[in-house]
């Protein structure tokens, strides 16, 4: 699903590194247009990769701002076409082949290697040109008043590959993933900065490291949260900037479904719990034995809207994000274009209010898990644990 969607699967990435100065948009133009998506029908070519319209996947000229950009937002959709040949399907074919050579040349008993591979490069490119290219598209939206990118997707590989083509196309300028870590440091307030920094275990500024070194964040705030919507406090107010007002009271709790593994002597267990839930008995035998929650659904609900997601605990991904459905009237008066437009910045209020919601409640577990009263915090979820 894409970012225009009701339901749509994102991660987020801080860019590092300077922007030229100058005009933004004749270099964002340029820079895109480079490496803008080429074709591949008509060839024998397996794979293209660049960037389209955010509106229309078919289109790669980004000479005008109509095509990428909207306000302080830049948007570009990261397309690729790839022909996949079944390897039964190629050796079946290449067997043909090979037959054939033998037929017309009598005095071998079998194909020499150099002509086999030259047999099987020429059945791989016929089979290719007679295969149509599968199309997928992910997209992207740059906004440049905090440096923030939302992508969607999770795969690690499509976002290895949306990572190098950003690089390549903005030269000089990086992402860096806003893992669990990073926003922490981004929404806790300045007086636990200090404390936050003495709690990393991390032993170097690498993402990899911060990530790894770093679980727990993720599974201390999901066990928190659990321990608060058991509770029934699950009521918090707004305390990051957004479309929300400051201090707004929205409700936060986990429900549906949990998944909690543990790493024992034969590998990685896991388990998942799913439909609503009562008491979460389940989840508490299984935290009681060792294992920590690293992927739950949360519902965050702020007056009639609800949002609701699957948080992935290690990397803070949010999967099958669902907030509100925009609303948009029709008007007769405008056309296609502005109708677009209206869609995409109703779109980005909603999720950007599901993400204010978010950090706030991050922030208000960072003040409760950084403050010297932890201790008897957490002395109260190992009781409810225990069921005393």
């Amino acid at each position: 699903m894409g970012i225009l969607s009701n339901t749509a699967s994102i991660c987020q990435f801080r860019v590092a590194g300077d922007i030229p100065p100058g005009d933004l948009f004749t270099w964002a133009s340029e820079r895109l247009a480079r490496q803008g998506f080429q074709s591949i029908e008509g060839s024998s070519a397996e794979l293209s990769v660049g960037w389209v319209h955010l509106d229309d996947n078919r289109q790669s000229d980004f000479a005008v701002p109509a095509a990428f950009w909207r306000d302080h937002y830049l948007t570009f959709t990261l397309r690729r076409d790839q022909r996949k040949l079944p390897a039964v399907l190629l050796k079946a074919y290449l067997q043909v082949a090979e037959h054939e050579h033998l037929a017309a040349n009598p005095g071998l008993s079998r194909v020499p290697k150099q002509k086999r591979e030259e047999l099987r490069e020429a059945v791989r490119a016929a089979l290719l040109s007679r295969t149509l290219p599968v199309p997928t598209a992910w997209d992207a939206v740059w906004d440049t008043r905090t440096g923030l990118v939302t992508f969607t997707a999770l795969s690690p590989a499509i976002i290895e590959l949306f990572e190098a083509q950003f690089k390549k196309t903005f030269e000089g300028l990086r992402l860096v993933a806003v893992h669990p870590y990073a926003r922490a440091a981004e929404v806790v307030s300045d007086d636990l900065q200090p404390v936050l920094e003495k709690a990393n275990q991390a032993t170097s500024e690498a993402a990899l490291d911060l990530i790894r070194s770093n679980r727990w964040l993720g599974t201390d705030f999901l066990l928190w949260l659990l321990h608060k919507t058991m509770e029934e406090s699950s009521e918090y107010r707004v305390c990051r900037p957004g479309p929300a007002g400051e201090n707004d009271p929205f409700v936060a709790y986990l429900n549906d479904r949990l998944v909690l593994q543990n790493a024992g002597e034969n590998g990685v267990q896991k388990i998942t719990v799913a439909g609503p839930q009562d008491h979460f008995s389940e989840v508490r035998t299984a935290l009681k034995n060792g294992k920590v929650i690293t992927e739950a659904t949360l519902y965050l609900e702020r007056e009639e809207h609800v949002w609701r997601l699957t948080l992935k605990g290690e990397m803070f991904q949010f999967a099958s994000l669902k907030g509100p459905a925009v609303q948009i009237e029709k008007d007769n008066t405008v056309d296609a274009a502005s109708e677009r437009e209206a869609v995409f910045f109703e779109r980005m209020h909603i999720l950007e209010e599901g993400l204010q919601l978010f950090d706030s409640l991050y922030a208000t577990f960072l003040a409760d898990r950084l403050s010297q009263g932890w201790g008897s915090e957490a002395a109260r979820i190992q009781e409810w644990l225990a069921g005393e």
